[in-house]
């Protein structure tokens, strides 16, 4: 979950998420939002495959970004967890 954290950190990753909350992507689609390199926006799909909170699936020469909702599911009953837990001290 640390690297789920660090991944959110970043204001562009979190845009990019937010554009795959509306719909699953491929690269060039994100990178259209964003003025930066593509191989700027790659970085930021691995940063984000890499910590969970992306999922990617290749359909023929294209790869296909969307979002792992079980991540976001595992943050949110930490964040959840850590509050109750607040709450009883």
């Amino acid at each position: 979950m640390n690297d789920a954290f660090k991944a959110l950190a970043d204001p562009t990753r979190r845009q990019i998420l937010k554009l795959l909350q509306e719909k699953d992507r491929t690269a060039g689609e994100i990178a259209t939002y964003f003025n930066m390199t593509k191989p700027s926006i790659s970085h930021h799909l691995n940063v984000l495959k890499n910590s969970g909170l992306v999922l990617d699936e290749r359909h023929g020469q294209t790869i296909v970004y969307s979002l792992n909702m079980t991540v976001f599911q595992d943050i949110i009953r930490w964040f959840f967890d850590f509050s109750q837990h607040e709450k009883r001290d």
